[in-house]
């Protein structure tokens, strides 16, 4: 199970340049998503408040139409009811004719019911007149004519029921308007269908929600542009980078042959100039100490001197080159004499004075920072001798706040105004030594221009400076430098 799950995790294990897409596209998404929610929940509120004012605009003035129905209806009819008594026969005759002649659209038309349920006009539907229709309820079991028979008691109103309309004979809502005729007691009404009220709601509601989905599809369309966009730039800076880091890394490898081959350079001039020198002379006088024995010459032991002494030398100068290569003392004393050994050896070699000060710190540096700095104050020395053409060069170690600083300075003839900049190899392999460990490399020059002298500053930071614990495991000899 568990290399089963390593499986998986190394299968979706994502690059560098897909965690940054998902760190740019995963919060879009999720604003975008958001957002989406709350323009259509916002657009949906807005849509049915004005979708309900609208419905109620519309019911309200079908309302008042059926009032204005009823009210022409009674005054047709007003002087016959105020004339005629509770039992006069022939006046409601009269109004029953009068009301199912006042037909007025497709469906519409006055009805009356007396209080006991019965059905005296329904010019439109004649199978309801001269029935008992009380009881009587709408198919979704809304009561019609006892509600109708209340209302008429009541003083009149509305309401609202399902019905069959008489032109399409299908059931659609209807709200009728009700008064009463106390005298008759009659329950006298008229009606009007909404249906189309209700068509023009749901179109409505339709018409919103396809404005909704036409504003999602939209705001899609826009995420996947962004979204797009988005990967096309991390594919064009992850193309650029990649070339940039192609190149750096191009030049950084030239460089280094270069290094190597410059090393090799040397130490090849070295062995040839000193070693295979030196060696050459031994074997010469070794080989006539050798003719000088066979011919009993007296002067062999002096031919055997010479090349001892000329051996001596070799091995001199291969400890030299050994410790240009890898100082031992760097390793056995610490970084303090190890400076102090360079300075002198430059000295002598180069007839330059130098003066090394050196400043105890609290505090060991690690061997990546002693090595370091070693590296840059040989490299130093080196560009001093080759180009400074200086006569004296102050070498500071010292600690500071932040680290460890060290100081090169010579009163040589300066830098051209541009060298600092650019640089020459030496000069960038010293910066990039410091900046592998964090630290900072600076090249100082005199404004007053060439002939002043040149400083650099090489600092190393406290990440670098080992514990008193580690410190104290070394072993006791390297506890004589300060680093």
């Amino acid at each position: 199970m568990g290399s089963v799950w390593t499986s998986l995790r190394d299968a979706v294990r994502l690059s560098y340049g897909q965690k940054l897409f998902l760190l740019a596209t995963v919060p879009l998404l999720l604003s975008v998503a958001v957002i989406t929610l709350i323009v259509a929940n916002q657009s949906r509120a807005l849509a049915d408040r004005e979708i309900r004012a609208l419905e109620t605009q519309l019911i309200d003035a079908k309302r008042d139409e059926l009032q204005n129905y009823l009210s022409i209806a009674k005054t047709a009819f007003v002087n016959i009811y105020g004339r005629a008594a509770p039992d006069d026969e022939e006046a409601k005759l009269e109004v029953t004719r009068i009301l199912s002649a006042m037909l007025y659209g497709q469906d519409g038309y006055f009805f009356v019911f007396d209080y006991d349920g019965t059905n005296l006009v329904a010019p439109r539907q004649t199978n309801l007149i001269g029935q008992n229709w009380r009881g009587l309820d709408d198919i979704d079991g809304v009561p019609i004519t006892n509600e109708i028979i209340r209302l008429a008691r009541s003083g009149g109103g509305y309401h609202e029921f399902q019905w069959p309309k008489p032109t399409t004979r299908e059931t659609a809502p209807m709200i009728v308007y009700v008064n009463g005729l106390q005298d008759w007691r009659w329950a006298i009404g008229t009606g009007i269908f909404v249906d189309d009220v209700r068509e023009t709601v749901a179109s409505a509601r339709a018409d919103v929600e396809d404005r909704i989905q036409q504003t999602t599809f939209y705001i899609l369309l826009v995420t996947i542009a962004a979204l797009l966009a988005v990967f096309l730039t991390g594919i064009v800076l992850n193309t650029r980078e990649r070339r940039l880091a192609d190149a750096k890394l191009k030049q950084l490898t030239e460089r280094i042959i270069d290094t190597q081959e410059e090393e090799r350079g040397r130490v090849a001039r070295e062995l040839h100039d000193g070693i295979s020198q030196i060696l050459v002379s031994v074997r010469y006088a070794l080989e006539l100490a050798r003719r000088r024995i066979t011919t009993g010459d007296d002067r062999a032991g002096a031919s055997l001197d010479k090349g001892i002494d000329a051996l001596g030398g070799a091995i001199g100068e291969v400890r030299r080159i050994s410790r240009d290569l890898r100082p031992g003392v760097l390793d056995d004393l610490g970084l303090g004499p190890a400076l102090q050994s360079l300075s002198e050896d430059f000295s002598t070699r180069t007839g330059i004075t130098v003066d090394f000060e050196t400043v105890v710190f609290r505090g060991r540096l690690d061997e990546d920072a002693r090595i370091a700095l070693y590296r840059v104050a040989q490299e130093a020395l080196t560009n001093i001798e080759r180009h400074a053409n200086a006569t004296q060069v102050t070498l500071t170690l010292k600690g500071t706040t932040k680290g460890a600083l060290l100081q090169i300075s010579d009163n040589g003839r300066g830098m051209r105004r541009g060298r600092t900049s650019g640089g020459g190899l030496g000069l960038r392999n010293m910066s990039e030594r410091m900046e592998q460990l964090g630290g900072t490399f600076r090249v100082l020059t005199s404004a007053a221009g060439a002939g002043t002298g040149t400083t650099l500053e090489a600092r190393v930071p406290l990440t670098h400076m080992l514990s008193p614990e580690k410190a104290a495991k070394r072993p006791a000899k390297t506890q004589k430098d300060i680093a």
